[in-house]
């Protein structure tokens, strides 16, 4: 397979938006020449717990799942995953004012995106 071009981005939680602490959770990755679009995500209880004690998890495992459905183009969760996967990543990759917010984002090559998800989840979320 050849070189392909790919963009991401870093999934954060912030439990508080206003202290602007956040914890990496996840990743998307979106390679158009493969028609690709995955996300990677794990939730650390400890370091979110420590950020915000009273943070509510199952909120957070919720948005996180709401994300992979987007990636897969699951009807259940809307219009946002009925669209072309460029649209989709378009949308996950959006700045909201939510407990899981996009970074910026980043681009590189890969030969398998998919591969490069999971060396990218295991780099910069642990």
């Amino acid at each position: 397979m050849s070189a392909l071009a790919y963009q991401y981005v870093v999934l954060r939680c912030v439990p508080r938006v206003e202290r602007e602490e956040f914890v990496n959770v996840g990743v998307v990755v979106h390679c158009q020449a493969a028609d690709f679009l995955d996300v990677a995500w794990r939730i650390d209880t400890d370091r979110l717990l420590a950020v915000h004690p009273g943070l509510d998890l199952e909120r957070v495992c919720a948005s996180l799942t709401f994300v992979e459905d987007v990636c897969a183009g699951d009807e259940r969760v809307g219009a946002a995953a009925l669209t072309p996967i460029g649209t989709r990543f378009g949308f996950l990759k959006a700045p909201r004012s939510t407990v899981i917010q996009p970074g910026p984002v980043h681009g590189g090559i890969t030969a398998d995106p998919a591969r490069q998800l999971e060396r990218l989840v295991n780099q910069l979320v642990g």
